[in-house]
């Protein structure tokens, strides 16, 4: 909205119309102020063994009671504003598991002195903090900030409401970060059925890859800033070129070794740990069906080298307390795929089609976070298999309850007729069925 010279002429004459003016000015702020978010509150019963040690020694761990579990997995605030002339700030702040807190006690067991105590686990992050200029009425963008990192399904579409499953789908939340957010520079826009983005970056951290995540925890740093010394690019593609579809390819690709405070021996001039990663995906939504998939795989050089850097740096820094980072073996390779369909039952019902949505969905996934390189005979367990079925009920647009029946599971060894008894005999992975429960909102309230 516009305040013309009429409106100030007017304001000069009467004092009630000047309130007027004021209601307006304070409607047109309202009108370029944008809040909204989503958030998941979920219960989950696990009817499998919770210790650590379960994939080391499986047969231990067969006849463990089911454990249950309440949590809080994302609260998201977004706060946007249109400053004009294409100028806008989007922000987020996240609270992962409820957030985080800290108490001061008096121990009377260490002489009355002050002491911190953990009150609760839990992450506060700005997962968005961005300016953006659009040029041409939004076909070309530059943004500049905290920003989503777009590459996966899971990272360009995390909101609850755009996925079937109580927690975010489980292979790309494993080997990728997620939702994935760094500061960086992004160039996107939309041309026709065309939306597209390429972003510069700081590189990730390889010290913080492990076996079982892969690079989920690379994006993150222990400091009060993310190191850069090494750059790495993203893009990302979307076409919508057919009713109902969209199909989105991704990649990403930059040096990972040596972004972090310590320097290295001479030993390892020529690593680099470059770290390649592509993505296709899609979602249909047509025809009361709502059918989503991906496809991931990632490349990770020098795996081996950086593995061995990691185990020696384990070895001398184990005994520190408050040392941030892994010093895992890590995989040459990973990957992810799935796919998952639903279809909206009361399309079928006039009474209740326009109103309200019940969605009964199936999931296929499988992933490895150490597809292959030296050390993959040492973790058989990292690659997994996961069916889920369940029920998105959505009594108004912003608001969706979710059920779910899983059942996590893993290959079987090949132990060519060897009796069970034989030291060389290698005991299958117990299978990890679940069931869960969430209700979540997503949307703009202002």
């Amino acid at each position: 909205m516009s305040f013309t010279a009429t409106a100030q002429d007017v304001d000069a004459i009467t004092g009630a119309t000047q309130q007027t003016t004021q209601k307006e000015e304070k409607t047109d702020i309202l009108s370029r102020l944008h809040v909204g978010g989503y958030g998941e509150a979920v219960m989950t019963r696990n009817f499998y063994s919770q210790s650590f040690n379960r994939y080391k020694k499986p047969e231990l761990y067969t006849d463990d009671k089911s454990h249950g579990r309440f949590d809080l997995p994302h609260v998201c605030l977004n706060i946007g504003y249109d400053f004009g002339k294409g100028w806008t700030m989007g922000s987020e702040i996240e609270f992962e598991h409820g957030g985080n807190g800290t108490a001061v006690e008096i121990e009377a067991e260490e002489a009355g002195e002050y002491e911190a105590e953990v009150e609760k686990g839990g992450e506060v992050n700005i997962e968005q903090f961005w300016i953006n200029k659009a040029f041409a009425g939004g076909k070309f963008n530059i943004k500049a900030g905290e920003i989503i990192v777009p590459v996966g399904y899971s990272n360009a579409y995390h909101e609850p409401n755009q996925f079937f499953t109580v927690y975010r789908p489980e292979g790309e939340a494993t080997i990728l970060p997620n939702t994935w957010h760094q500061v960086g520079l992004s160039l996107w826009g939309r041309l026709k059925d065309w939306r597209y983005e390429a972003q510069f970056l700081s590189g990730l951290n390889s010290e913080s890859f492990t076996a079982e995540s892969f690079v989920h925890y690379g994006a993150t740093s222990p400091y009060e800033f993310k190191v850069a010394n090494n750059y790495a690019g993203a893009v990302r593609v979307d076409n919508y070129s057919v009713k109902g579809l969209r199909i989105g390819l991704s990649g990403y690709y930059g040096y990972t070794f040596r972004n972090t405070l310590r320097t290295p021996g001479q030993k390892y001039d020529d690593v680099t740990g470059a770290l390649g990663i592509v993505a296709l995906d899609f979602s249909l939504n047509r025809w009361n069906w709502i059918v989503r998939g991906n496809v991931d795989y990632a490349h990770f050089s020098d795996a081996d080298e950086i593995s061995a850097y990691n185990q020696a740096n384990w070895t001398h820094h184990k005994y520190q307390d408050g040392n941030p980072h892994h010093y895992s073996n890590i995989g040459s390779h990973a990957v992810a795929y799935a796919v998952e369909a639903g279809y909206n039952v009361f399309s079928q019902i006039p009474k209740l089609k326009d109103s309200e949505k019940l969605y009964v969905f199936g999931r296929f996934e499988h992933y490895n976070s150490m597809a292959s390189g030296t050390y993959a005979s040492m973790y058989k367990y990292t690659k997994k298999y996961r069916c889920a079925f369940g029920v998105n009920y959505s009594p108004v647009k912003q608001i969706t309850i979710k059920g779910e029946y899983s059942y996590r599971f893993f290959e079987k060894p090949d132990n060519n007729g060897l009796a069970s008894d034989s030291p060389l005999y290698k005991q299958p992975y117990n299978n990890e069925p679940s069931v869960s429960i969430g209700v979540t909102y997503s949307g703009w309230f202002l």
